[in-house]
């Protein structure tokens, strides 16, 4: 049976949880803020120098030029803004899924420990209950191990191919500069 101090404690260690999860959170907030504003001040600098280079322009050919030798430039800070974005939000999420793991992990063990006390102050003849029991606990825990292990995969994957769309979006760009 839980105490009231073990009930307290386990209610503070899940406050404070709480609120390292939320300050992660600000924290991803945070450095997208930071990342949109740098990015917004770099394109309007580069609109400003584009728009310069455009009004010196002295022929269509030098304006073709000068056209193509922007969109492979483009499509790398298109790239990287977009690979800056998704460490940020898979950073987030790591902590997150960290801390997930932690507390399913204290839990399980704290309720693993409830049911070894059951069992040892269960009454004779309940063996088979308790057998039961602790069979299901250990097929839920064995569940969410599954289910933690397959969120893993399936984020290493998505960021596989994350990283594979990234390269061919500028390679492509960079064969299509080369060609013109």
């Amino acid at each position: 049976m839980l105490t009231v101090e073990q009930l307290m404690a386990s209610h503070k260690a899940n406050i404070e949880t709480l609120y390292g999860l939320t300050a992660k959170a600000f924290e991803g907030v945070e450095k997208i803020v930071e990342l949109n504003l740098t990015a917004s001040k770099a394109a309007l600098a580069e609109a400003s120098n584009h728009t310069q280079s455009i009004l010196s322009v002295k022929d269509a050919q030098e304006l073709l030029a000068l056209q193509s030798g922007l969109f492979q430039p483009l499509a790398e800070k298109a790239a990287a803004y977009s690979r800056h974005l998704y460490d940020i939000a898979s950073g987030t999420g790591a902590d997150f899924g960290k801390a997930f793991e932690g507390q399913a992990t204290d839990a399980q063990k704290k309720f693993m420990g409830l049911v070894d006390n059951a069992a040892k102050n269960a009454p004779a003849g309940s063996e088979a209950a308790v057998a039961v029991m602790k069979s299901t606990v250990a097929a839920a825990n064995n569940a969410l191990e599954s289910v933690q292990k397959a969120v893993k995969q399936a984020t290493e994957v998505a960021e596989a191919n994350f990283n594979a769309v990234a390269a061919t979006a500028t390679n492509a760009t960079k064969q299509a500069a080369k060609k013109r």
